[in-house]
């Protein structure tokens, strides 16, 4: 059964780790190139891509941080690694609530001029959570082999 919830718990934080990393190193630079100089269109299609995924990550999260706890309770061992990776995770689901309930709306509704400053935030914002989602990553498997 533990081994069963580490794959869920470790799989999961894998794949948010991974969306975020493609999102932020491929799918971006990506659509800057295509729309060039285009950023109405290619702000209208970033829209569309992160459009209803709030509640997926959300999940994805709420299912993450779950097994976590029950990985805690089965075993103690290294307890101080785990609850750092809580706190690493509450950050970085910080950062997503705040990209998502304050950040996104301010950024459909920009006008041209404020959009470049918005997507520097964004950049600087998604870095940071991707730096502490992909820390507690780490720390997870450094606690499996200590």
């Amino acid at each position: 059964m533990t081994a069963l919830i580490a794959i869920i718990h470790a799989g999961l934080a894998a794949a948010w780790v991974g969306g975020m990393t493609y999102s932020l190193f491929v799918v971006q630079p990506k659509l800057k190139k295509f729309f060039g100089p285009d950023e109405d269109d290619r702000e209208a299609l970033t829209a569309v891509i992160a459009s209803g995924n709030r509640w997926k990550v959300i999940g994805l999260i709420a299912v993450i941080a779950a097994t976590g706890v029950i990985l805690v309770l089965l075993d103690h061992q290294h307890w101080w690694l785990h609850a750092l990776k809580a706190i690493l995770l509450l950050a970085a689901t910080t950062i997503f609530w705040y990209v998502s309930w304050r950040h996104w709306p301010r950024r459909v509704f920009a006008t041209s001029t404020e959009r470049a400053a918005l997507q520097r935030q964004l950049l600087i914002l998604a870095t940071t959570m991707l730096a502490l989602a992909g820390t507690a990553f780490a720390l997870g498997i450094l606690a499996v082999h200590l």
